[in-house]
């Protein structure tokens, strides 16, 4: 019963699942917000009605999906005070600047030029508000980047000074912090990761409507692009993704020896990467395993003779510098949600390479080729959000690591029944929020685009109506 209400584990659990939750908006808003860009600028470049009536489509889809998204994130700042407040009086000196960047800058700017352009139909010359489109598009890189790098602290500390008298991290330099390695090798894996989430969406929508024979000019074009996107923006993921892990290595060699459960240090060939593993309960033995010889040393090193640091030698190392403890994460969490990140999004990518091949030259598929497209959709954000459980696990036992773990940052005063309460809350109020969500997307998603209006004066001429979000 005390371990049921210990404040830590409760405490962990309820911002892990805030944090899961609200991140199933995020990649969406990221991409459907260039995604919408591209769309209008094909259709202010070119005149052709398909990319207009996507433009707006679509444009609903996102301004849905971004509504939804505020509302869970702002319920993430308010952890920091109410659980993890040992946290926030240790770090909020440097976590708080980029924060505050990402919230007075980017969100702001954001939700500007977002009311600038819903209102703007009509209003403003087409080019100018195409440019506040793009804006908004800036401005979800821009808050990505700001949150990634106050994340990125928590990976790899960097630009502050220990305080030893008031025992916390102070900011030194914004600029050292801004350039984190492990910021500028994460960022633009997530960005190419919400782009497929975002070609994932397009694709399903535009199947479904296929598979219906409905819209089919507008949706044959959308699932020829979202195609494409998939394959692309796959391929930037696994590249950037490969930069990533270079640098994870660098500044966390535990968490790449607990994704590929390595207990010893191995060299070479012995460096191998491990499709499938079976092994004891408590993960310390293999009982059985699927390897591939010199990819882990590949993946960790780019050379087939580098060496990977193991557990146990890691484990030895730090409790030499920084006391006895468990410096291990829990081994199956981060072994496997390693390779379902990976498994899911290669999933997606194949599906999206035998799409463009069973429909090339305008070919129709049979009817079940549409139902695995529509249905793949998720996985793509599956991968995204067990990436994110990999990259947080991983981190453990610090919440900052090296200075500062996680059993130590939680709200001192805090008893596990007040997180229970809260918990059970949160839970049923997103639970409710996810029903609407979906309910709202789904019933936008089956109307499909709207007709465009014609000019007055008797030409075929598009005029572009403000859509009521």
């Amino acid at each position: 019963m005390n371990e049921i209400l210990d404040p830590l584990i409760l405490s962990r659990w309820q911002f892990g699942l805030t944090t899961v939750y609200h991140f199933l908006f995020v990649p969406l808003t990221i991409g459907l917000a260039t995604t919408v860009a591209i769309f209008q600028t094909a259709w202010v470049r070119t005149g052709k009605v398909h990319y207009l009536q996507l433009t707006q489509f679509f444009g609903k889809i996102f301004m849905i999906n971004f509504a939804m998204g505020v509302v869970t994130g702002i319920v993430q700042e308010f952890q920091f005070g109410m659980n993890w407040s040992n946290y926030s009086r240790f770090v909020g000196d440097v976590f708080g600047a980029p924060l505050a960047l990402e919230g007075l800058l980017a969100f702001f700017f954001e939700a500007t030029f977002i009311g600038v352009w819903i209102f703007g139909w009509n209003k403003l010359s087409p080019k100018l508000h195409l440019a506040s489109i793009w804006c908004v598009a800036f401005a979800t890189a821009l808050s990505a980047y700001f949150i990634i790098a106050a994340n990125a602290f928590m990976q790899n500390p960097v630009g502050y000074q220990m305080n030893a008298e008031k025992g916390r991290a102070e900011l030194t330099s914004i600029g050292e912090l801004l350039t984190n390695k492990v910021a500028l090798a994460a960022f633009p894996h997530t960005i190419a990761a919400c782009f497929m989430v975002s070609a994932g969406l397009i694709v399903a929508v535009a199947a479904y409507h296929l598979s219906r024979n409905q819209h089919l000019d507008t949706m044959r074009p959308a699932l020829k692009f979202g195609l494409w996107m998939m394959l692309i923006a796959g391929a930037g993921t696994m590249f950037f993704g490969d930069q990533l892990s270079l640098t994870m290595v660098q500044t966390q060699p535990m968490k790449m020896a607990a994704a590929e459960a390595l207990y010893n240090t191995a060299t070479g060939a012995n460096a191998s990467f491990s499709i499938f593993t079976f092994g004891t309960p408590d993960g310390q033995h293999e009982l059985f395993s699927i390897r591939v010889p010199y990819l882990l040393s590949l993946l960790s090193t780019h050379s087939f003779d580098g060496t990977v640091e193991g557990i146990r030698d890691l484990q030895a190392q730090y409790s030499q510098q920084y006391g006895p403890d468990t410096y291990s994460p829990t081994i199956w969490i981060t072994y496997w949600a390693f390779r379902w990140m990976i498994g899911l999004g290669l999933f997606h990518m194949l599906v999206a390479a035998v799409g463009l091949f069973v429909t090339r030259k305008g070919r129709n598929p049979k009817r079940w080729v549409w139902r695995v497209a529509i249905w793949s959709f998720p996985a793509s954000l599956l991968a995204m959000s067990v990436g994110w459980v990999f990259t947080e696990m991983g981190r453990q036992p610090w919440i900052v690591f090296g200075l500062l773990k996680t059993k130590d940052a939680v709200s001192p005063e805090l008893t596990g029944f007040q997180v229970l309460l809260s918990l059970i809350g949160f839970t049923i109020v997103y639970g409710a929020l996810a029903v609407v969500e979906f309910g709202l997307i789904r019933k936008a998603a089956i109307a499909g685009p709207a007709p465009v209006e014609t000019a007055d004066d008797g030409s075929d001429t598009p005029v572009p109506t403000a859509t009521v979000y």
